[in-house]
């Protein structure tokens, strides 16, 4: 459990509102910055079961939104491999460190703005639609395993979705039941870690409020606001707060 300071509660506050923002409104995949930003002034392990209950939270109320506008047989194929995917990285937070995390965390940040930039290498991995499906599972292994070691499965999930051919809307809505469903499976194992406390669950409460407005903002921001500029602000902090992250878990 942090120590709730003025400045802990400031960022974390600017965080969660930021979480509920990408969640709720551009696909999820920017809303692991939130732990990245956490992990600067907390140990990792915290930031991550500290973001948990609120990015349940955040997932329950973006649901009636985008209710039955998902994609089932993409979302059920990244299921099929995400749950397994969740296993394993449980299996492997276990056995490393907290800067092995930072490390980790720092590198996802990073590659997620690399890949994002490099449009030609996304065009050229397109998958053929006979191995989609194959693609679909293995997308969703590695979206269980970087949800659970750093809530990071947006990427390799968007990897996948965005060669469906998919209106704005259908990935969103994809995503957000996905990640709905891995979420929840991930707090078990994280309360058996000792992760999530009665103390971070009452952190938790308090926060929730900005979790919500952050959930309605990204919402309305769907439907009225091109992401070019959100995902462009959202670009430089992943790559400070990766790169910080990378040379104190180095370091």
């Amino acid at each position: 459990m942090p120590e709730i300071t003025l400045m802990f509660f400031l960022v974390a506050m600017v965080a969660v509102t930021f979480a509920g923002v990408s969640k709720g409104g551009f696909g999820s995949g920017a809303a692991f910055a939130s732990s990245a930003i956490l992990a600067l002034i907390v140990e990792p392990g915290v930031a991550l079961a500290f973001m948990l209950p609120l990015l349940m939270l955040i997932d329950a109320a973006s649901l009636r939104p985008y209710w039955r506008c998902w994609r089932m047989r993409e979302s059920l194929l990244l299921l099929l491999g995400g749950l397994p995917g969740v296993a394993l990285g449980a299996v492997f937070y276990q056995s490393v460190n907290a800067d092995v995390m930072r490390v980790l965390i720092g590198v996802v940040a990073v590659g997620f703005v690399l890949w994002q930039l490099s449009a030609g290498l996304r065009a050229r991995l397109a998958e053929p639609r006979d191995k989609a499906d194959v693609i679909g599972v293995l997308a969703g292994v590695a979206a269980g395993f970087t949800s659970f070691v750093s809530h990071a499965g947006g990427p390799p999930a968007a990897v996948y979705l965005l060669g469906r051919n998919m209106t704005k809307t259908e990935y969103q809505a994809s995503t957000v039941l996905v990640f709905s469903v891995l979420n929840a499976a991930k707090f078990l194992p994280y309360a058996a870690l000792g992760l999530v406390t009665p103390e971070s669950l009452t952190l938790d409460l308090m926060l929730a409020p900005f979790a919500l407005i952050g959930t309605w903002i990204g919402v309305v921001l769907h439907h009225r606001v091109p992401e070019r500029l959100f995902f462009g602000l959202t670009y430089v902090l992943l790559l400070t707060t990766g790169a910080k992250l990378i040379w104190d878990g180095v370091m």
